[in-house]
């Protein structure tokens, strides 16, 4: 049996992903990512660079040397080799390399400089698995538009609600745009090599599509008539206090939801008498007077340390985190214990960034590692490199990966039921086990007579839209009878998935001990806000406070702004991304050995790569930094500016010196065009206060779609900032068919999302819209357990399954 993965050091004879060849070519955050995934897990990767280097080995921070490299390039090609290619000349020495290859990582479609791969003629030997990077996608208006990833993030709905009130919104790190389109594209690599012999090999990512995911939550609150325009920094949706505040000696960051969270706060800070004023009432009250309630915050959380409230604020169970700088997020115990930091090597100098966060112990990730030299290989790949002739399987059902795979998803919320939907719209059977007294808390948790007579706990948006594909029971695992019946599901079932806090399966008698023991070969995916085992792992948390904890609100914003966090609740779908990549990663172990694990997945720890630009400043310099707001570290201009609508703002990412002249001649500015000064990007950034004037007053008088518009014609990277309301009209996202038409019992039609990779062009069909509660517990304990239709009735009729949600005894329906 292997217990917590992180308790197990990684096995070079182990690592997931030992024995496959990788070829990566292309450049990017994404694509790199995606290929770091794949090397820290022993995969030998073959990085292909252009001969003058990649864009990337000049992004901060950087190394010292006669020849600066970016420490964060050396971060992302960690156990990597490097080969170099001339487009012109080497075209088919490529094609024969990614013939020795069992996975291609294709980015050229975002870069003009590497070779085109062709596709094998028919009749010749099958493709390797082929992950194929877009910007938008091959079809749709989109399609041929100029990208990038802060373009990519403003049309994705991702931007819009960040910032002050007045704007303009947050543009975070490119990176984290990167990390959502990597997390994505290596889960279906994975998967498809998983399940090579069903036929599927060819994907195409939209890295637009795939950095939605991230704020995909407020298309279901679209839907629900509850989404806010943009409210202020650290100020999401309808629930308050939400935010970052100064103590007497560091950062806390707390997120207030409940009412018993509220309550508790206003003892904690002396004011017993707010807890249960009607004006505080509920989260709406709340935000309505946030300005108020900052006041007195600020006031009362001065007369402490932060690591006394988070000490006094843990205790009653309100959900809060220390907000720490780079230099205390690395010097961090619980972090330092789980070896959540790692060494990097680039030529002769060594520092820390962060692991990746998908904790398989012995099966990897390695801990670290070295970045090649450019063109370190050249010699290998064109030689004797290219003699290895891959396992090749011949299947063609076009079956979708995982659909011999059964998941049992015990997960809430948002977080959870991402991950075991990733492998849900991969072809996996996930059973979805609810009770009917704690069904899901996305279906509500306003326990009202309403919410029981009008069946409001069947009308939530988001739980529809994050549990697509599912089948659902009910039992009742606070029973015996319920807890033997989920046992009995998990003996026939290949993993299991939890986000339930640390000690709750525990007390059940269903912690992974419990469930390895009916099924040795399980898979189960644990992941609380700091992992487990550790003195944080008690720690409650929301989606805002794993980015809180992760300290990369203290480094996004402007400069002359407090911290800021990025969107609502980022930590989830960042911590449901990196979960699902997880299981499916330790799936393919099980397939290959036969054997169960427990992955002991720490969500602040997923936050953590997406910090990595600063966690490898502080390492390497011993400070970070000053925020500089909108602007990137390496091209110019590059910001967001005001259009001449309501909240209306346009991107502008201008990636080269083909498209400043562009710009220039859309700008009408011919001053600028000349100017030797401006004529590269280093000068550019130095004058960036007299060209961002020069754009404003462009924008001023132009709606964001036709500025957009007319840039886009010119071959510049601009994008509208579109806020989701938008984003569920718009129309490339239409032409692709993403957004498709669905009906449920109890809400009648509503849009659900797509999956961000496509097979064949089309979207992924849905095959099954989210259950209704305890929808299919007949069919489940039926089919799967043999239970006859009478110990069905008599199931339902003792409370242990059921298909209506009911209050808990002693708890009234008020």
């Amino acid at each position: 049996m292997q217990g917590d993965s992180i308790d197990h050091a990684p096995d070079p004879a182990r690592l997931a992903l030992r024995g496959l060849r990788v070829l990566e070519i292309g450049t990017g955050p994404a694509l790199a990512y995606t290929g770091k995934l794949f090397a820290d897990f022993g995969a030998e990767v073959v990085k292909v660079e252009a001969p003058a280097g990649d864009a990337w080995e000049r992004m901060p921070p950087l190394l010292d040397g006669p020849e600066p490299r970016s420490a964060l390039w050396a971060w992302l090609h960690t156990n990597k080799r490097s080969v170099t290619a001339d487009p012109a000349r080497d075209a088919g020495w490529l094609q024969q390399l990614a013939q020795t290859c069992d996975v291609v990582l294709d980015a050229r479609a975002l870069d003009e400089g590497l070779a085109v791969l062709t596709r094998p003629a028919a009749g010749t030997t099958p493709a390797p698995v082929e992950i194929v990077f877009t910007w938008f996608g091959e079809d749709g208006p989109y399609s041929a538009c100029a990208g990038s990833e802060a373009v990519c993030r403003a049309l994705s709905g991702a931007v819009f609600n960040s910032g002050p009130v007045e704007g303009p919104p947050h543009m975070p790190h490119e990176l984290q745009t990167g990390i959502a389109a990597g997390l994505a594209a290596f889960s279906v690599a994975v998967a498809a090599w998983s399940g090579r012999a069903h036929g599927s090999r060819r994907y195409v990512l939209s890295v637009h599509e795939a950095v939605f995911h991230t704020v995909e939550m407020e298309a279901g609150m679209v839907q629900d008539g509850r989404h806010a325009p943009r409210l202020g920094v650290n100020r999401f949706c309808g629930t308050h206090p939400t935010g970052i505040y100064p103590t007497a000696s560091g950062w806390i960051g707390i997120f207030t939801h409940t009412l018993p969270q509220w309550v508790a706060l206003c003892e904690a800070i002396g004011r017993p008498e707010l807890a249960h004023d009607a004006r505080y009432a509920n989260g709406a009250e709340r935000m309505a007077r946030a300005d108020e309630i900052d006041a007195m915050l600020r006031a009362a959380l001065l007369t402490r340390t932060a690591e006394q409230w988070f000490e006094d604020l843990g205790t009653r169970k309100h959900p809060t985190v220390l907000v720490p700088t780079m230099a205390e997020l690395l010097a961090q115990p619980v972090h330092r214990g789980r070896h959540a930091f790692v060494p990097v090597q680039s030529g002769s100098t060594v520092f820390e960034g962060p692991a990746v966060p998908l904790r398989l112990g012995a099966a990897g990730p390695l801990r670290g590692g070295a970045a090649p030299a450019r063109g370190a290989d050249d010699a290998h790949y064109r030689g004797a490199g290219l003699a290895r002739q891959p396992v090749r399987t011949t299947g063609t059902a076009q079956r979708l990966p995982l659909e011999s795979t059964t998941i049992v998803d015990l997960t809430m919320g948002w977080a959870g039921p991402l991950a075991a939907r990733t492998a849900a719209d991969l072809g996996a059977e996930v059973i979805k086990v609810e009770s009917a007294v704690y069904p899901d808390w996305w279906r509500g948790a306003n326990f009202t007579e309403e919410f029981y007579r009008e069946r409001l706990y069947e009308k939530n948006a988001n739980f529809n839209l994050m549990n697509r594909h599912k089948l659902g029971i009910t039992l009742d695992l606070a029973r015996p009878e319920g807890r033997q019946l989920l046992l009995q599901l998990v003996a026939q079932a290949d993993a299991v998935i939890e986000n339930y806090s640390a000690e709750v399966l525990p007390k059940l008698g269903l912690d992974y001990a419990a469930l390895h023991k009916v099924n040795p070969r399980l898979v189960m995916v644990s992941m609380p806000a700091f992992g487990l085992g550790n003195a944080w792992s008690d720690t409650r948390a929301y989606g805002g406070t794993l980015e809180q904890a992760s300290g990369l609100p203290l480094y996004t914003g402007h400069a002359d702004g407090p911290p800021a966090m990025t969107s609502y609740a980022y930590g989830d779908p960042v911590g449901g991304l990196n979960a699902g990549a997880a299981l499916l990663l330790a799936l393919h172990v099980q397939r290959d050995t036969g054997q169960g694990m427990h992955l002991n997945l720490s969500q602040v720890e997923a936050m953590l790569p997406m910090a990595a630009p600063f966690v490898l400043e502080q390492s390497l310099r011993g400070t970070v930094a000053e925020r500089q707001g909108n602007r990137h570290p390496l091209h110019a201009p590059h910001g967001c500016w005001r259009c001449a609508g309501a909240d209306d703002w346009l991107v502008v990412s201008v990636r080269d010196d083909r498209q400043w002249q562009a710009l220039c001649r859309v700008l009408v500015r011919a001053d600028l065009a000349t100017d030797a000064g401006l004529a590269h990007a280093a000068g550019r950034r130095a004058q960036h206060g007299r060209i961002d004037a020069a754009i404003a007053d462009w924008t001023a008088t132009r709606r964001a779609d036709a500025a957009m518009q007319q840039l886009q014609q010119a071959g510049v990277s601009a994008g509208t900032v579109r806020s989701i309301p938008k984003l569920m009209d718009d129309a490339h996202l239409h032409a692709r068919g993403f957004w498709q038409r669905l009906e449920r019992a109890h809400v009648g039609h509503y849009q659900s999302s797509s999956t961000p990779w496509r097979q064949d062009g089309r979207p992924q069909p849905i095959r099954q819209v989210a259950p209704t509660l305890g929808e299919h517990t007949a069919q489940v304990l039926g089919e799967r357990l043999r239970l006859t239709p009478a110990q069905l009735d008599a199931l339902e009729q003792q409370g242990i399954t059921g298909r209506s949600a009911r209050p808990k005894a002693g708890r009234s329906a008020a």
